[in-house]
């Protein structure tokens, strides 16, 4: 989606849902388990950081097979790009291109509607708490 990087759903005074326009129905398919291939050795460390960055990143909840194969030949183009003694600016061009395809960027994610929240902390209710702490100054097992 062209144009400015929309901003964050909580930053909005409504909802979009609420501002009228077109809104696009979504077509929904099966989600299948996925493998991710391991880094190629020879690749440039540039190209194995960001490898190693798209596996932990919270965008990959949302890769499937294909989009890992894409992922890794773009790491294989980069990491012949960075090794090049001639570096080409429309080669570059393309990688940040493919790149921003696969929704490297929180601007990139931001424009197709995909926010990544923290996740929440885990917190004990109160009460089991406390009665944990109680079982422990009576001595008794739970």
């Amino acid at each position: 989606m062209p144009g400015p990087v929309p901003n964050r759903e909580e930053d909005l005074a409504r909802p979009r849902s609420r501002k009228g326009g077109d809104q696009q129905a979504v077509t929904k398919g099966v989600s299948r388990p996925t493998r991710v291939p391991h880094a190629d050795p020879d690749w440039h460390p540039i190209a194995k950081r960001m490898w190693d960055s798209l596996k932990v990143s919270g965008q990959a909840d949302f890769y499937e097979q294909s989009d890992w194969a894409i992922a890794f030949s773009l790491m294989d183009d980069l990491s012949h790009y960075k090794k090049s003694g001639k570096r080409s600016g429309q080669m570059l061009q393309v990688i940040m291109t493919s790149l921003s395809n696969l929704l490297v960027t929180e601007a990139d994610r931001r424009r197709v509607r995909i926010e990544l929240a923290d996740p929440e902390p885990e917190t004990d209710d109160e009460s089991v708490t406390a009665i944990a702490d109680y079982r422990a100054q009576l001595g008794v097992a739970g």
